[in-house]
């Protein structure tokens, strides 16, 4: 395809899309595997930590821009925001509203799906879903708080790859 993005179709760009998310992951798995091939698995989760610190903060700033979401869009913002993530066009997920709170759900990880194909051990990425999801969501709106309801290695539903609960806490302004 030799052409610009901006002479695609509508069908072409969703297939651009998908291809640059696709990309993305595969950079994210190559970097993280060289690492762990060399120096294991402590390390390379030091470095992923690391990375997703800065940037899912540079993620959520851009979908928050995007969206045009003031300072704090709250947790409907924070839903809208989640499907703009570089991930979220690759994985079955779902975000809903439940008792006041946003639940995420991803039912099918692609990375624990691709490991588990390679014959390498699950990714344990509980500790990577903590500063991702937090750190996200605390850019959508300061006042959201992140819980992990299930991740590997602490799976509490085998139905899903992981569990997210995000709750406003009370302004004390």
């Amino acid at each position: 395809m030799n052409e610009s993005w901006k002479e695609m179709t509508r069908e072409q760009l969703y297939q651009l899309i998908e291809n640059c998310s696709k990309n993305w992951l595969a950079m994210d798995g190559v970097w993280f595997q060289s690492i762990e091939e060399q120096y294991g698995m402590d390390e390379a989760m030091k470095h992923d930590e690391a990375i997703w610190r800065r940037f899912t903060r540079i993620e959520a700033r851009r979908a928050k821009d995007f969206l045009k979401l003031p300072d704090r869009a709250g947790l409907d913002g924070l839903k809208r925001a989640l499907n703009l993530r570089m991930y979220a066009n690759m994985c079955n997920d779902s975000a809903e509203m439940k008792d006041g709170a946003l639940i995420y759900k991803i039912r099918d990880c692609r990375v624990q799906r691709a490991r588990t194909s390679k014959g390498m051990p699950m990714h344990p990425c509980k500790s990577v879903g903590e500063i991702e999801y937090s750190g996200f969501a605390e850019i959508i709106d300061d006042r959201i708080s992140c819980e992990c309801l299930s991740c590997y290695p602490d799976v509490t539903d085998p139905d899903y790859s992981c569990c997210w609960r995000f709750t406003m806490e009370e302004s004390h302004e």
